[in-house]
């Protein structure tokens, strides 16, 4: 497994930076260091954080996961394209997941290397974000492909391959490692930190409770396992402030403009170009979930995809089906709760998606309080952060309305509750977190009706699982072979049923 030098791609702002911080503090003449080159010695946590963080941000709105968002019924091909048969059928290899696996893990080496400098000069503070950042990665990549490097990666000079840790074993790690975040963010914080600090701007409460919702999310996902008990975990989320609720959104914005390379990144990837022009002219919105919004009178609709040409019907194209879609002009976008302008800012995580948790957990008994008043005020923030106009009152007339909102359908049992608020907790996500849907759909199975399904006439089932990329069987063979994934549909993550 190969890591990265941190080089590789540092903005022109963090150099200008570099070059007002180093270039005084050596003679003029002093030709042996160049000061206006990036190097380990000048390139401080606080350079490095700003960059890391927006990454993370990118890694969500990233065309990597573009896959999942078509998997999942979000998104689809125009029929101005082919459809792409490995995707469509299912039938992926080992190249398939590569560029996802390499970019995640860049943005974790840089997270890891904010985090080593800022505990070697004191700020716990910074080191904690960076922890809480990496933990929020590095469980979708467990969440995608089981076992993989952790302990020892990044490394090098100890481990130029590393081994595989136990995707359980991470998962507890990820746990230990946010304790010790959270314990960190309560130290008092540099005057420097308001300033780097793009995601949150300083605020420690809420670092804390975006810790705490991504431990809640560890054991969520959990939550069909025989015998799991989550109660020591639960009682430290208690204790530490509970998690993100209405209007606590994560999200990072380091002043991003509409001009090349600087805008924000979903936009980026499935809005605008800086001249008008479309941004993905293959990606259009999936059938599925436009006919189930569309079915329901879900307000969304008008936040998630926008009317095709001169104000057509909102139109999905049918996932995998070889002819028959709609061409690009005759099927929809993505609409302005997602794609709105060029310096939106960029989510990492919703408030809503930690309400759907908090609901869940309360369904189960794990926290106290109202499991239906939980759900609908999950429901609710959903139409408020995607800018639903009177998003209250919309909101309202949904959960009175639409059968499948409605508290009183949701069934007696917990699995059954379970399944009820995930459903709309993947309704919600439509665009956004396509990867907690896969991970719910792996773990509940929640979506009644199966026509997001590919209507590839090839193809087999949904994966559990990506299989592991080639990069890794390149440069970490032994270590890669040893976890004996047989195939995609059969290896399942650890906490699957």
């Amino acid at each position: 497994m190969k890591y990265f030098n941190i080089n590789r791609r540092i903005c022109g702002a963090v150099l200008a930076v570099i070059v007002a911080c180093t270039g005084c503090k050596k003679s003029f003449l002093d030709v042996n260091d160049d000061p206006n080159r990036a190097t380990d010695e000048n390139m401080t946590a606080e350079l490095i954080f700003p960059q890391a963080a927006s990454a993370t941000g990118a890694r969500l709105a990233s065309g990597n996961l573009q896959f999942i968002q078509n998997w999942m019924g979000y998104m689809s091909a125009s029929g101005d394209f082919a459809i792409q048969q490995d995707e469509t059928s299912y039938n992926i290899d080992f190249s398939f997941g590569n560029t996802l696996w390499v970019n995640n893990y860049n943005v974790l080496f840089d997270l890891y290397l904010t985090k080593q400098k800022a505990m070697a000069v004191g700020d716990s503070v910074l080191a904690g974000a960076s922890v809480m950042l990496s933990a929020r990665l590095f469980q979708d990549l467990v969440d995608i492909y089981g076992n993989l490097p952790f302990s020892q990666a990044f490394q090098t000079a100890i481990y130029t391959q590393p081994a595989y840790d136990k995707a359980q074993d991470v998962y507890t790690a990820l746990q230990a490692n946010l304790d010790t975040a959270i314990t960190y963010m309560k130290a008092k914080q540099r005057t420097t930190f308001k300033s780097i600090d793009i995601v949150n701007g300083a605020n420690q409460t809420l670092w804390i409770k975006f810790a705490n919702t991504l431990k809640l999310r560890l054991l969520i996902r959990q939550s069909q396992m025989p015998g799991f008990n989550p109660a020591a975990e639960i009682a430290k989320i208690q204790s530490n402030g509970g998690v993100l609720h209405a209007g606590e959104n994560i999200d990072v914005n380091p002043g991003y403009v509409n001009e090349t390379n600087k805008q924000s990144p979903f936009y980026a990837t499935y809005g605008k170009t800086p001249t008008g022009a479309e941004a993905s002219t293959s990606t259009r919105a999936n059938e599925f979930i436009v006919d189930l919004l569309a079915a329901t009178g879900d307000a969304r609709i008008e936040r998630f995809f926008n009317h095709p040409g001169a104000g057509g019907a909102i139109t999905g194209t049918t996932y995998g089906l070889a002819a028959g879609n709609p061409d690009g002009a005759h099927s929809s976008t993505m609409g302005p709760g997602l794609a709105g302008s060029a310096s939106q800012n960029q989510w990492i995580f919703p408030a809503f998606e930690s309400m759907f948790l908090e609901a869940e957990a309360i369904a189960r008994g794990w926290l106290p309080g109202d499991a239906q008043t939980a759900y609908e005020a999950a429901v609710t923030e959903s139409f408020v952060w995607l800018g639903v106009p009177d998003a209250t009152l919309e909101a309202q007339d949904y959960l009175s309305n639409a059968d499948i909102a409605i508290w009183a359908n949701a069934g007696p049992t917990v699995l059954e509750q379970a399944q009820f608020i995930t459903f709309q907790k993947y309704i919600a996500l439509c665009g956004i977190d396509p990867v907690e849907s896969w991970s719910d759909l792996r773990r509940l199975d929640m979506i009644p009706d199966k026509g997001y399904i590919s209507h590839n006439t090839t193809r087999t089932s949904i994966p559990v699982r990506l299989l592991y990329p080639q990069s890794e069987y390149t440069t970490n063979g032994a270590n890669v072979r040893a976890q004996s994934v047989a195939d995609q549909f059969t290896s399942k993550i650890f906490w699957q049923p």
